[in-house]
């Protein structure tokens, strides 16, 4: 896999609404391997491939990782936020966050007071519970962070093993994966491939592309629960690392299309890549977005499985990550709009 590619992918800062500089990269990548690229007022960024045909499909990974804005400055200068997406607190203690200001990115700590000091803290504190420290006075706090700065956790990318772990793979390596079939699919179909933003708090911004591109068939991107860990049942896990793409049947926000995963599925035997089924009892993605906000839709979806969803250790397989490559490549190249997928 293009390491470098990946690591400055995940390791780029941009919360639901400011994807700015996860765009740039995309713009960048996008440019030379497709005929056309465009964004809305949103922000969604797609590049199409073949512009202007008789049967069009929409590929979607969304940009945005959760993260957070500055709700309040309290007197003694720390910084209190309110959450964009979905977090699990009891992750966020003794961690470092970024928050970006007008004058430029500061680092800051999320602490937690040892037990030392005889404090009693919560075994499961709220968001609005955690504060910032940043070393500083509270004058120059004030002087420094508004309320509305973006905050994101700050993590590198690593390489260990057969696996890549860091923040945001959800879902910047789904991003990653259409970055990478859109420079070696060669497709006869129009294909738009398509960057969107604010999915961790709704699904926002396919849902407007849905409505905008109207495509006749769309597959959505995403990362899916790997719960082969100590602790839970094989019936528990939903997908395994190293097992390869996942192909979605239904998530809590939609059930895919059955002759679409269906005729993924005869793809992934015919190529020999190696797949599994993705079952996934709670969580939506972007696959809902397109289904119905412009009339009926056909959609599938492909997922990454990973561990550790939402925290900044989520760990996905690099040949997992590969197979999806292979797996999307090699459904576009085969999509020549003959397929029904009428029920």
């Amino acid at each position: 896999m293009d390491l470098e590619l990946f690591s400055e992918l995940t390791e780029v800062s941009g919360v639901p609404g400011y994807e700015d500089r996860v765009r740039e990269i995309v713009r960048r990548e996008l440019e030379p391997a497709v005929d056309e690229v465009w964004s809305d007022s949103m922000g969604n960024v797609v590049g199409t491939v073949n512009p202007g045909g008789d049967y069009e499909v929409a590929v979607a990974a969304h940009m945005d990782e959760i993260g957070f804005m500055v709700r309040h400055i309290d007197d003694d200068g720390f910084v209190e936020l309110d959450a964009l997406g979905g977090w699990d607190p009891r992750v966020l203690r003794a961690q470092r966050v970024t928050i970006h200001t007008a004058s430029g990115d500061v680092t800051g700590i999320l602490g937690s007071n040892p037990p030392h000091g005889g404090v009693d803290e919560e075994d499961t504190p709220e968001v609005s519970d955690l504060k910032v420290d940043l070393g500083r006075a509270a004058d120059d706090v004030e002087d420094l962070v508004a309320v509305g700065d973006l905050v994101t956790m700050e993590q590198t990318t690593e390489r260990i093993g057969d696996v890549v772990t860091g923040k945001a793979l959800d879902d910047r390596s789904s991003v990653y994966v259409m970055l990478q079939t859109a420079k070696r699919a060669d497709t006869d179909v129009t294909v738009h491939y398509a960057a969107t933003v604010q999915e961790e708090v709704g699904l926002r911004g396919a849902r407007a592309l849905g409505t905008d591109l109207n495509p006749d068939l769309a597959i959505a991107l995403d990362v899916t629960v790997a719960q082969d860990v100590p602790g839970f049942e094989a019936g528990e896990r939903v997908t395994e690392l190293g097992e390869g793409a996942a192909i979605k049947l239904k998530d809590s926000s939609v059930i895919t299309n059955p002759k679409v995963h269906r005729r993924i599925r005869e793809v992934a035997e015919a190529a020999d890549i190696d797949y599994q089924l993705e079952v996934l009892p709670a969580g939506g993605t972007d696959t809902a977005g397109f289904q119905n906000t412009s009339g009926a839709t056909p959609v599938g979806a492909l997922s990454i499985p990973t561990r550790y969803l939402h925290t900044v250790t989520e760990t996905a397989h690099v040949e997992d990550i590969d197979a999806v490559v292979e797996l999307l490549t090699a459904v576009l190249e085969s999509e020549d709009g003959s397929h029904d997928y009428t029920l």
